[in-house]
């Protein structure tokens, strides 16, 4: 028996279903531990991680260059587009955070336990191979600037004001190389001494890049204007200014400044536009998850990520919008367009500006090591690829993932040999976004499937920031680089198609199941049973199973006869509830939804406890389906003495937990997990139902309304050799080609008098027959419509000619045959009378037409004869019950007669019209 869930979770489990109790229960101590080992608050763990990842190096090197080509107005719409749509994402960010504990792993675990283990696992490899190309991507630039500045054999803008006394460093790929593995290193032994060392190194870092900003606007007001040497650019006419002026803040330099002007960027030669110099800003706005990657280190989580991240935001939208300002106001535009260091050419002291830059691009490298390997932890925690990132969990006594760090520092060290990493760069953003996009599109899932228990305390955003977040990090992928945004949604599709059939089954909860709950049910209620038509009918199916094991046939077949309607497998389990003490059903599901996997079928499963059958499907009748989804026929195995058999046996191949052939018990409490399918009833032993219930379930449900099927033979039925034999046989009879057939009787055979052809139940037979013709594996299948006649009748070609009429009319493909059973006819006029008093004693009444066994027989006969070759599936007209309960034995030995090895056979009672000619 499954455990009992608690009443309120306080916490996103992170185990995956794939994971053992014992292992889990391994596990525990460490998770109780965990908490203790957290430290950070919100300005060591959040504000100061975020503040460095979004300053980075744009701060220093990116102002002029977007002030200078878009102007002061472009620039600050610019930073209000890019900063809405990171604050949307915040929003979703504090959303998700603040509706329940978080553990390590940041935006990874927020969209895992949101979205499912496929979106979270595809997400959660980007984004760790984002961070790490991130890493190797500052520390090479970090590399080109120390090179630049202080390499022999050439200079740059950044080296220009140091003399050349300072450029003692070699320069050439190995030494590039060399230089970016030491930075690394000590990058590595920062995260690898843990998160408090790396709080401490990044407040310091913190305070050099604050020191430089106070520098950087007091140089504004205190430095005297002066003349600004450009840097030579082979992408610039030579005739050009060589050298523009720095003027203090002046109006007629802002005024100067205010409108667009895209020239020809004087490094790369290309041309500027609004969209290029946006997608550059937009770089130095994508480190908000800086803080929520450190979730696994943060005393509360919950209190840190929200406001950490929105002051960090603040601060840095505040420090953007401000140096644009004053750069607009002091330097006039040729500074600002070709040369990305000025602010360095107009401090107050100059070198202030390149330890910034250094220590900003030393403190992202370092930020993004360390998501990764929070990032890497997380993932080999949940246990979604399997063993393959086993030695990823290992951690020191402190708590500290030092393998994750490991594995983390040896990616960025391969990623370091490439060298170059312009290629990279690009996708790295586009990365960083498909991620925002995720965390925003897991807010809007949560929020639109509206679960009680999705109630976070940060109640500042709505489904609409939600999609402003997706549609905003969408267009920013695009618009940096379509080709990327493409390759990089692409390849998330891919993993998240392996993740979800190669991974283990989570227990985080789906959200897919939360949207589809919030759907159905709307749509359920607007399918009003008042607006049904006969023209949109379609079979709605219980079917009773009294053991799967001996019914694989018949389910199997009724998924194909149910046309796109409601397919349910209803079972009676005996017994009252009086006498057990918890319900006997809810551990039975598992084994029923494991057998709906299997066979692959698509039905509901609907179980019930009553004392006797006929009172459990008289049960599963009244409450099975809502509103205008209810079973409209009922389908039941056919009552006779054939040997059941056990399909099931060496055919299912299960995980244990699912088996139907053992029991697997629980090692805590000694009860099975999921209980089997009993073996099938001896043969020997009696049925657990009488043939007076058997007909009163049939009238029942007939009372109610609904059309009743007897399925006989179903267990002789296999629908991959039947199909398989119908698309490979072409030999000939005298029928004309050999191949799929269905055959339709459509007279009352019971009843030979009983009047026309064509009646409510006839036509209901019809349409079920063309109903399974028009599925996809039985539309080779040829339908075969036997019309008994009396050869010396006149009305035989009336009857035919009409018959083939009502055929057009109803668009149905059948071959009809016209049969001649005079003999069986006259056989039941001459024989019939005498001998049916002797056999239907005290049934006169309600069998009127007095037939006998032979005619019976004779028809049976007769229904053989024209079976060549023999067909799939046969569907016979039932007879409606006697009214005489006395009689209903009687009733269930004609109708055993009527159908004897005929092969898979449907006794058809239709009570509803299902079909009109109308448009």
């Amino acid at each position: 028996m499954s455990e009992k869930a608690p009443l309120i979770n306080y916490r996103l489990t992170t185990n995956s279903g794939a994971e053992s109790k014992d292992e889990t229960a391994n596990r525990s101590p460490e998770q109780g531990q965990d908490r203790g080992r957290r430290k950070l608050g919100v300005i060591f763990g959040v504000v100061i991680p975020t503040l460095l990842s979004m300053f980075s190096v744009v701060v220093f090197l990116r102002i002029g260059f977007v002030v200078g080509q878009a102007g002061l107005y472009q620039a600050i719409a610019m930073f209000l587009v890019a900063y809405i749509i990171i604050t949307m994402t915040v929003f979703s960010v504090c959303a998700i955070s603040t509706n329940g504990a978080l553990d390590a792993g940041g935006a990874y675990y927020m969209i895992s336990r949101a979205l499912g283990p496929e979106f979270g696992g595809s997400i959660g490899i980007m984004f760790f191979f984002a961070n790490v190309c991130g890493s190797a991507l500052y520390i090479l630039g970090l590399v080109e600037a120390i090179v630049s500045a202080f390499g022999v054999p050439e200079a740059s803008e950044l080296g220009a004001v140091f003399e050349a006394s300072h450029r003692v460093l070699p320069s050439g790929y190995w030494w590039s190389l060399l230089y970016g593995t030491v930075l690394l290193s000590i990058c590595f032994f920062v995260c690898l001494v843990g998160a408090q060392i790396y709080a401490k190194a990044t407040f310091v870092i913190f305070l050099i890049v604050t020191t430089v900003l106070a520098a950087i606007f007091t140089s504004f007001f205190t430095v005297e204007p002066r003349t600004v040497t450009l840097p030579h650019s082979s992408f610039v006419n030579a005739s050009t200014q060589t050298a523009a002026n720095y003027t203090g803040l002046r109006l007629h330099t802002l005024e100067g400044n205010l409108w667009a002007s895209y020239t020809v960027d004087y490094t790369t030669g290309t041309m500027m536009s609004f969209a290029t110099v946006f997608a550059v800003m937009f770089n130095g706005c994508t480190g908000i998850m800086a803080g929520s990657n450190m979730s696994g280190d943060l005393k509360n989580p919950s209190y840190s990520i929200p406001r950490g991240t929105l002051t960090a935001v603040f601060t840095t939208f505040v420090t953007y919008n401000l140096l644009s300002l004053l750069a607009a106001s002091s330097c006039q535009r040729p500074i600002l367009q070709r040369d990305y260091s000025f602010l360095g050419a107009i401090n107050v002291w100059p070198p202030l500006v390149t330890v910034g830059i250094y220590s900003s691009a030393m403190s992202a490298a370092m930020s993004n090591l360390i998501g990764a390997s929070r990032v890497l932890y997380a993932l080999s925690k949940d246990n979604l690829f399997g063993g393959v990132l086993a030695l990823a969990r290992t951690t020191s006594r402190s708590g500290n993932p030092w393998a994750s760090v490991l594995a983390s520092w040896l990616l960025v060290q391969m990623v370091l040999f490439a060298g170059k990493l312009n290629t990279i760069a690009g996708i790295v953003t586009i990365i960083f976004l498909l991620v925002y996009a995720n965390v925003n599109l897991a807010c809007l899932a949560l929020e639109w499937a509206s679960a009680p228990n999705f109630r976070p305390s940060f109640r500042c955003f709505t489904w609409h920031t939600c999609t402003l977040g997706i549609l905003g990090c969408l267009v920013m992928m695009f618009l940096i680089n379509a080709i990327y945004a493409f390759a990089s949604i692409a390849f998330m599709l891919l993993l998240l198609m392996l993740i979800h059939y190669l991974g283990p089954i989570s227990n985080w909860g789906y959200i897919s199941q939360a949207l589809i709950f919030h759907q159905v049910r709307k749509y359920l209620l607007m399918l009003d049973v008042r607006k049904d038509h006969i023209k949109f009918w379609r079979p709605q199916v219980l079917l009773m199973v009294a053991n799967p094991r001996s019914c694989v046939g018949l389910i199997t077949f009724m998924n194909d006869l149910k046309k796109s309607g409601l397919y349910v497998l209803g079972h009676v389990k005996l017994g009252l509830l009086d006498e057990r003490p918890s319900n006997p059903l809810q551990s039975c599901y598992h084994s029923w939804l494991a057998l709906v996997d299997h066979l692959n079928i698509k039905a509901f499963v609907n179980l019930t406890l009553a004392d006797s059958v006929r009172r459990g499907v008289q049960n599963l009748l009244f409450i099975t389906g809502f509103g205008g989804m209810r079973p409209n026929t009922l389908v039941l195995g056919f009552y006779d003495d054939c040997p059941p058999q056990d399909f099931l046996q060496s055919k299912v191949h299960l995980p244990p937990e699912h088996s139907l052939d053992a029991v697997y018990p629980n090692k805590e409490s000694g009860e099975p997990l999921f209980p089997f399918f009993p073996n099938v009833r001896d043969a020997h032993k009696p049925k657990v139902i009488k043939e007076e219930e058997y007909v009163s379930i049939i009238t029942d449900a007939i009372k109610m309304g609904k059309n009743v099927t007897l399925a006989r033979y179903f267990s002789l039925f296999n629908k991959e050799e039947v199909l398989g034999a119908g698309r490979k046989t072409k030999t000939k009879t005298h029928h004309g080609t050999v191949g799929l057939f269905v055959d339709i009787w459509p007279l009352n055979l019971l009843r030979p008098n009983s009047g026309g052809n064509v009646d409510v139940c006839s036509l209901f037979l019809l349409q079920l027959a063309c109903v399974l013709h028009e599925t996809r594996a039985w539309s080779q299948a040829r339908l075969r419509l036997f019309l008994c006649v009396e050869a010396g009748g006149s009305l035989r070609d009336e009857e035919e000619a009409k018959l083939r009429l009502m055929l057009k009319e109803l668009r149905m493909s059948a071959q009809v045959q016209m049969v001649a059973w005079d003999q069986v006819v006259a056989l039941h006029r001459v024989r019939g009378r005498g001998r049916d008093e002797e056999v239907q004693d005290g049934c006169k009444e309600a069998f009127s037409s007095n037939v006998t066994d032979d005619y019976i027989h004779a028809v049976n006969d007769l229904i053989q004869s024209h079976g060549d070759p023999p067909p799939a599936v046969r569907f016979l007209y039932l007879p409606q019950p006697p009214a005489d309960t006395s009689c209903y034995r009687a009733y269930l030995h004609q109708v055993d007669l009527l159908s004897q090895d005929l092969g898979p056979t449907l006794l058809v009672h239709g009570v509803t019209p299902v079909i009109t000619t109308d448009l």
